[in-house]
């Protein structure tokens, strides 16, 4: 699965938002490159809300145990409930112990900073996983568009997200 797949598809969800950071634009420069995908109905980067699913491009400081420095590697970064998180990975989020081949492609493996927040990722999704990505952000589109609802019921100021 290439990569503007993933964008395409989630562009498809209804309300969904996906930032591509590029070069020269208004986000810092280390982002560009890479996508973060949002709950907007509105078609604006939401404020106050974090991406449920992101795809970068190259290994971040302190972020680089998936070795995505080299050409042509990537990774999807999605945010999971709880029940999920156990079904893919065999763990709770706050308890990994488990060691993990974070570099490993079309791998489900928790996110390898981010893994106890709830984050799951996989390193160039191919015939294994790219069916389990796409699903996994449809599942996170849908948890952010009802989030984003709730608040918006309950007399907050949409935050789309």
């Amino acid at each position: 699965m290439r990569m503007e797949q993933i964008i395409t598809t989630v562009r498809g969800f209804d309300g969904a938002l996906a930032v591509v950071a590029e070069h020269g634009g208004d986000l810092p420069e280390i982002a560009w490159g890479d996508v973060f995908f949002y709950h907007a109905p509105d078609g604006q980067m939401p404020n106050n809300v974090q991406p449920y699913g992101t795809i970068v491009t190259k290994d971040y400081p302190g972020d680089t145990a998936s070795a995505l420095d080299p050409a042509d590697r990537w990774r999807v970064n999605v945010h999971v409930d709880r029940a999920t998180f156990r079904e893919l990975t065999g763990e709770e989020p706050r308890a990994l112990t488990r060691p993990r081949d974070y570099a490993a492609a079309d791998s489900v493996v928790p996110h390898p900073v981010y893994g106890e927040l709830g984050w799951i990722c996989v390193v160039n999704p191919g015939p294994e996983t790219a069916d389990t990505v796409v699903a996994l952000l449809r599942a996170a589109h849908d948890a952010a568009r009802a989030r984003s609802e709730r608040r918006h019921a309950a007399g907050r100021p949409r935050q789309d997200g």
